[in-house]
């Protein structure tokens, strides 16, 4: 069966949505307070070790107006490689996805679509971002890893990994890596 694998940038309150932005990541290679991250090599290589052994995308709506605006007018190795990869998002506000590849998934029978999804053949399916589908996949046990890059950070404001009121998840942590520059690789299952 395959697997569910979530990858985040995280700071150290948790924080994986900026308030100031929006929907879009905190921590992001066009921040200023955070774009030096994004120059380092092994920051580069991590997130390359996240992303490599995905062949699907998993995504909310929001990530992916982002993602789609993004790549699908692009050309080049990497964008090529996301246009061409399956992708499935799930929302109820949308009826047909104009990126290349991409299948709508509703909430009705949502556990069913994703169970179904993480039996066909294929590699890891990937979720980054969608911090609303994160939660649900978590809440419904259907998250298998997530992989954490904790930047050491105090963002103070913004949308965290966790909403109060969550229902709580155990984790076992398989792995973890500090780079030189203070950033945290970190890996989870969910507890047996």
């Amino acid at each position: 069966m395959r697997r569910i694998v979530a990858g985040l940038y995280i700071s150290l309150d948790g924080v994986i949505e900026s308030g100031w932005t929006g929907h879009s990541p905190a921590i992001s290679p066009t921040d200023p307070l955070t774009s030096s991250y994004f120059n380092d090599r092994e920051v580069n290589q991590a997130v390359g070790a996240m992303m490599a052994p995905n062949d699907t995308m998993l995504m909310g709506r929001l990530t992916y107006e982002g993602l789609a605006a993004f790549f699908a007018p692009q050309t080049g190795e990497y964008a090529d490689s996301m246009n061409a990869m399956p992708k499935y998002v799930v929302s109820d506000t949308m009826d047909k996805a104009e990126w290349k590849n991409t299948t709508v998934l509703h909430s009705q029978d949502l556990v069913a679509q994703i169970t179904a999804l993480k039996e066909q053949p294929g590699s890891s399916i990937g979720v980054g971002g969608s911090a609303t589908l994160l939660r649900w996949l978590l809440a419904n046990g259907l998250l298998d890893e997530l992989q954490l890059l904790v930047f050491p950070l105090i963002l103070g404001s913004g949308t965290r990994l966790y909403a109060d009121g969550q229902a709580p998840a155990e984790l076992t942590l398989t792995s973890s890596r500090a780079l030189a520059n203070g950033v945290l690789h970190l890996t989870y299952v969910r507890a047996a």
